[in-house]
Parts: C-alpha cells; sequence; structure tokens
C-alpha cells in the first residue's frame, strides 16, 4: 500500500505548503488585490511546489510507476484534500455546507479547484519522469 501512504505524506506536505501560502494570500494579498487576483497570483506558485512535492514523495515512498498506484495515490491525496476544505470550512470557519458549496460559484474558488484537480493528477503525469 506504498500509494496510499505516498497519497498521505503527499497530502500532508501539500497541505501545510498551502495552509501557510493560503494565510499569506488572505492577510496580505487580499485586501490590496482582490480574491481572484490574488488566487492568480498564488497558484503558480501552489503549483510548483506541489509538483516539487509529489516528486519527493514518489522517489521517498518509492511508488510503483503503474497507472493504477498512481490513480489511487492523486486521487486519494485530492479526496483528503477536499475533506480537510471542507473540515475547515464548516468547523473553523462556521460555514454550513451548504455555504461551503456555495463558495464554489466565485472564480476564484473555482480556478482553486481546477489547481486542486491537477494537484490530483500530478502523480500519474510524473509516472513516466526519472
Amino acid at each position: 500500500m506504498s500509494a496510499l501512504r505516498a497519497a498521505a505524506l503527499y497530502f500532508a506536505l501539500v497541505f501545510l505548503l498551502g495552509f501557510a501560502l493560503g494565510s499569506v494570500r488572505v492577510l496580505l494579498l487580499i485586501p490590496h488585490l482582490g480574491e481572484t487576483l490574488a488566487v492568480l497570483l498564488e497558484l503558480p506558485l501552489m503549483l510548483a511546489l506541489s509538483w516539487w512535492v509529489c516528486a519527493y514523495v514518489l522517489r521517498r515512498v518509492r511508488v510503483p510507476a503503474d497507472s493504477a498506484s498512481r490513480l489511487l495515490m492523486g486521487g486519494s491525496a485530492l479526496l483528503l484534500l477536499l475533506l480537510a476544505e471542507f473540515v475547515l470550512s464548516v468547523w473553523v470557519f462556521g460555514r454550513t455546507p451548504a455555504e461551503h458549496y456555495a463558495s464554489y460559484q466565485s472564480l476564484a474558488a473555482q480556478l482553486g479547484l481546477i489547481a486542486q484537480i491537477a494537484y490530483g493528477c500530478f502523480p500519474l503525469l510524473q509516472r513516466g519522469r526519472r
């Protein structure tokens, strides 16, 4: 089950990086630039860091290069990330589940979701890399 261990490590590392960058975005960028522009500035860095973390985890945990293992890793990591985002939204920030899902109507949230889907695809996309 190296793919599941890798998914947990991949999720944890990227979540910590995202929490740190998200704090900077919310506290420093959004008040000056607005939500969408702040997200557009954060996304390239977050995606680059996620790509690098993915490669690191793949090497460290030695996930097999077959598609099934990589899809399991990416899909599980994405599920953990979406679940953590939901839990933070509802339990920490006090939103209802309906409010959380309604927030995806904003362009900034949609851009973030697209980036999260890319994050989930990175293990498979790195399958042929050495």
